[in-house]
């Protein structure tokens, strides 16, 4: 068994359909994942599908109940349960959260309950103010250690031109070089 991986899921639904297959493609790849939602996210029905399917399909690929509360979130640092933390989609909200510090959802208290074991934390941003409100968090948080991002770049100039969104499909690729400290470049693309 490879290493034991977080993988936690914010309320970007639109993105779940790329965030999905990259848990499939860890577990298949060998880790141990283990799959984390925020309230919103585990419990919100929206257009882009029901929050049973997405729990049902997740526990199906990870053969994990999913950590869905702060207080079996908290236990994450203390047991040492990861070895690396992927939120992915990472959104505005979650960003500002973990930027201030601030444990009210499952996410963040499983972000902070493993960065106080000096863990690696691999973000990858989906959020429509990424230029612009989150800037600032992304910038404190780029500047905070143990906490790596996935490349990004803007999805839609154009109609969306603060908005930013994580290549998810590099995450695999990207978890080796986060586990050994190593910053995935660029981080702009």
């Amino acid at each position: 068994m490879k290493a034991n991986i977080g993988f936690a899921l914010c309320g970007s639904f639109c993105t779940f359909s790329r965030a999905i297959p990259q848990m499939e493609r860890l577990v298949n790849d060998g880790y141990n994942v283990i799959p984390v939602m925020s309230e919103t996210a585990a419990s919100t029905d929206t257009r882009f599908g029901l929050a049973r399917e997405f729990i049902d399909k997740i526990e199906k690929i990870t053969e994990k109940k999913i950590i869905k509360t702060i207080d079996a979130a908290e236990p994450i640092g203390p047991e040492k349960l990861c070895d690396l933390i992927i939120v992915a989609p990472c959104t505005g909200n979650t960003l500002a959260k973990l930027s201030l510090g601030l444990t009210d959802s499952p996410v963040a208290m499983a972000v902070k309950s493993h960065l106080r074991i000096n863990r690696p934390v691999l973000l990858c941003v989906a959020t429509n103010d990424g230029l612009g409100a989150s800037a600032q968090n992304i910038g404190k948080l780029l500047n905070t250690k143990n906490i790596y991002f996935m490349p990004m770049s803007q999805d839609d100039y154009v109609n969306k031109p603060k908005s930013l969104v994580g290549h998810f499909e590099l995450i695999p690729d990207c978890v080796e070089r986060v586990l050994k400290g190593v910053q995935p470049q660029p981080v702009f693309k």
